[in-house]
C-alpha cells in the first residue's frame, strides 16, 4: 500500500469516507471517448456508492470530436480543468485514467496537486521511465498502421478491439462501431494525440497526490513492465491482472472497481498527514 506520506493530501482535516465519496473523474486514452468505458461507470458506482462518477472527453474525442486535439499533455490538463468547471465541479477530485489519459492525470497531479485527491493509472507509460519498445510494442505497429486503411468504422474498430482486448464482452464491437459512426475521430486528431503522448516526459519526482497503478499481463499494446517500472520508481501500490488486455476496464471492470474500492478504503483508514514541506 502507499507509503504514509501519500495519505489524505487533499483534505487532511477530514476523515471517514473521503476517498470513497466525492467526484471520481474517468479519462480514456488515445482516440477513445467516454462511451468506451462501457459498463465500468456502473461497476465503480456500485463499489463506491457515495461517489459521483463523471466521465469526460479529451478534445478531439467523443462529444468533442470536432475540436482540435492539443499537441501537448499540459494543454489536455487545461482542457480537463475547463470541462470540470463546465460541469460545476469544485474541490478536489479523484481521477481514474487509462493510457494517454493516465499521462494527463500525472501531469495534472504534478502541476496542480491541490486539485486532486488521488489518481488511478491504468496501463500507462511515461518517457523517461520506460523505453519506446515497451511503451508501444513493435508487434502492434502493423495492426495500428492498418487502422486508417480500413474502409468502414466497424473494420477500424475491429482492429482496435483485437489489439486492446483479450476478453471483450459480447456486443463490444457493435457498440464501438456505433460510437465511431456517431462521433468519428479524425486522423489529424489521432496524430496530434500521438504527438502529445510521445512528447510527454515523466516528472522529475513523484507528485504528492496518492496514486494506484493497475496493469494487464496480456497487454498487446503497452508492456505491463511500463506500469511496474513506474510503481517501482515512485514507490506506488500496483496490481497486475494476469490475463486482461490493454483495455482492462473492458476486460474485467469488476476487478478494477474492486481494486479501487480497496485502495480508497485503505486511504480512508490511514492517519491524516501534515502538509509536506516545500
Amino acid at each position: 500500500m502507499p507509503t504514509k506520506d501519500h495519505a489524505h493530501i487533499c483534505r487532511p482535516d477530514i476523515v471517514g469516507s473521503l476517498h470513497r465519496s466525492g467526484t471520481w473523474l474517468l479519462l480514456r486514452g488515445l482516440t477513445r471517448e467516454a462511451g468506451h468505458w462501457g459498463r465500468f461507470p456502473q461497476l465503480l458506482q456500485a463499489a463506491l456508492p457515495g461517489a459521483r462518477i463523471l466521465a469526460i472527453d479529451l478534445p478531439g474525442n467523443g462529444t468533442l470530436h470536432r475540436h482540435p486535439s492539443p499537441t501537448s499533455i499540459p494543454e489536455m490538463v487545461t482542457a480537463c480543468r475547463g470541462e470540470l468547471a463546465a460541469h460545476g465541479v469544485s474541490g478536489p477530485v479523484h481521477v481514474v485514467a487509462m493510457s494517454l489519459g493516465a499521462m494527463v492525470a500525472v501531469a495534472w497531479a504534478a502541476a496542480h496537486p491541490e486539485e486532486l485527491c488521488g489518481c488511478v493509472l491504468i496501463n500507462s507509460s511515461l518517457r523517461g521511465i520506460s523505453p519506446m519498445r515497451q511503451r508501444l510494442r513493435p508487434t502492434s505497429w502493423p495492426q495500428l498502421l492498418s487502422v486508417p486503411l480500413r474502409r468502414t468504422a466497424r473494420g477500424r474498430e475491429a482492429v482496435v478491439l483485437r489489439l486492446t482486448s483479450r476478453r471483450a464482452p459480447p456486443g463490444a464491437l457493435d457498440e464501438w462501431a456505433e460510437l465511431a459512426r456517431q462521433r468519428p475521430v479524425s486522423t489529424h486528431n489521432a496524430l496530434r494525440q500521438l504527438l502529445a503522448a510521445a512528447r510527454f516526459q515523466a516528472p522529475a519526482s513523484r507528485p504528492s497526490v496518492p496514486m494506484l497503478v493497475l496493469c494487464s499481463g496480456r497487454d498487446a499494446l503497452v508492456s505491463p513492465e511500463c506500469s511496474l517500472a513506474l510503481a517501482r520508481r515512485w514507490d506506488l501500490p500496483v496490481h497486475l491482472h494476469p490475463d486482461a488486455g490493454h483495455d482492462l476496464p473492458l476486460d474485467d471492470g469488476a476487478w478494477v472497481a474492486a481494486r479501487i474500492k480497496d485502495w480508497a478504503a485503505w486511504l480512508d483508514s490511514a492517519p491524516p498527514q501534515p502538509p509536506r514541506a516545500g
